[in-house]
């Protein structure tokens, strides 16, 4: 197993806001927070949206640097970045949270291991 990551791109303000600022992938945000390490099928499940959108929207989770995925067998395995920067994560755990209760999400039964 290992991680499948994007070339590092450094985190701007301004880019953490542009790829937040989409209601999907703050939705997949406050799942990986919630879930910590999320397969895509139960962020599919999760979302009610087709996987091709799903996986659009990781993949520019990815290239801004917010989460990492790891493959294991068939399925991708997402989570957020433990290695941004403290003011990112801080920012990101205060909007996760209050978006949660806003979008109505809840955490999801592991689907797929």
């Amino acid at each position: 197993m290992h991680a499948v990551q994007a070339a590092p791109v450094p985190l701007s303000v301004a880019g953490l806001c542009k790829c937040l600022g989409d209601e999907s992938r703050l939705s997949l945000l406050c799942l990986m927070r919630v879930d910590r390490e999320v397969c895509v099928c139960d962020l599919v499940a999760a979302l009610d949206a087709p996987q091709s959108t799903i996986s659009r929207h990781l993949a520019q989770l990815r290239q801004c640097g917010l989460v990492v995925a790891r493959r294991q067998g068939t399925w991708m395995h997402y989570r957020v970045n433990d290695g941004l920067p403290e003011w990112a994560l801080t920012t990101i755990e205060t909007l996760v949270n209050e978006a949660r209760d806003q979008l109505g999400l809840q955490p999801q039964q592991v689907r797929c291991k």
